[in-house]
């Protein structure tokens, strides 16, 4: 750390080597097309490691899989998103769709809306029947939209319910409402993991852009549930333009533009 508070290039170099194996390059665009996702899963694979995942929506799946077979990189979409409904049918669907398609991940987003408006069980069944399809093989990542919560409290509740119905993962939103990633968020939704042992993935999705941020957030981990918890099997982030950041303080170059996505 320099002198006035900043990480040095040195830092910022490791901190880049530990955040590109939790990135999750994402692509959630309403104009994507075959082009750009193979041009994204090209993107996966760096000369300083690979990514974790990419997540993209479901019809893209098949095309990914093929792309990036033997890579080691997996391959996440997403279900009832970026609304959020309440519609279990609907959700369950999409779930066995996604299933279908062969997604190694399913990002799903939770009813917060009903859960907001005090309707905790339908927003809670609904994770819990979409687990049941992913199984123990596929993992679950729940987005919650903090940024649409008025309370630090209520991201709380809202956390410990969902972990409560099985997801494998809390995610902090989708990346498509005005307030995304925050750090205050993180912290609560961090907190909840490891008041119920620590045994459920983090993962902060939009507006996550700088690996100082990045950096930030890891922090958190860090102090809250140990220097070693945060791996790709429990903390992620989902960003397309942190790669370029990530790969400037690699290379020790200079970031190409930042892709769209979130």
């Amino acid at each position: 750390m320099t002198g006035d508070g900043t990480e040095s290039s040195f830092e910022l170099r490791v901190t880049a080597a530990r955040v590109l194996p939790l990135l999750d390059l994402t692509s959630l665009n309403d104009t994507d097309n075959d082009a750009g996702i193979y041009k994204l899963c090209q993107r996966a694979v760096t000369p300083f490691g690979r990514v974790s995942a990419v997540c993209v929506w479901p019809r893209f799946v098949p095309l990914c899989r093929k792309s990036l077979n033997d890579t080691g990189v997996r391959v996440a979409s997403v279900i009832n998103f970026p609304h959020g409904r309440a519609d279990q049918d609907c959700a369950m669907a999409e779930a066995r769709a996604a299933v279908a398609y062969g997604s190694d991940e399913i990002d799903l987003v939770f009813p917060y809306t009903a859960w907001l408006n005090g309707d905790v069980k339908s927003a809670t069944d609904l994770v819990e029947a979409c687990k049941s399809i992913c199984g123990t093989s596929i993992t679950l990542k729940v987005i919650i939209e903090t940024g649409c919560f008025s309370s630090a409290v209520n991201i709380e509740r809202a956390s410990l319910d969902v972990i409560a119905a099985g997801a494998d993962f809390i995610k902090t939103s989708t990346g498509k409402v005005s307030v995304n990633a925050t750090l205050e968020a993180a912290a609560v939704m961090l907190g909840a993991i490891k008041s119920t042992g620590g045994n459920v993935g983090f993962k902060a999705a939009g507006g996550v852009r700088q690996t100082a941020q990045a950096a930030a957030y890891l922090s958190i981990s860090d102090h809250l549930l140990g220097d070693g918890w945060a791996t790709a099997d429990t903390f992620r982030f989902g960003a397309s333009g942190l790669l370029d950041d990530l790969l400037k303080h690699l290379s020790g170059g200079h970031a190409d533009q930042p892709t769209e996505g979130y």
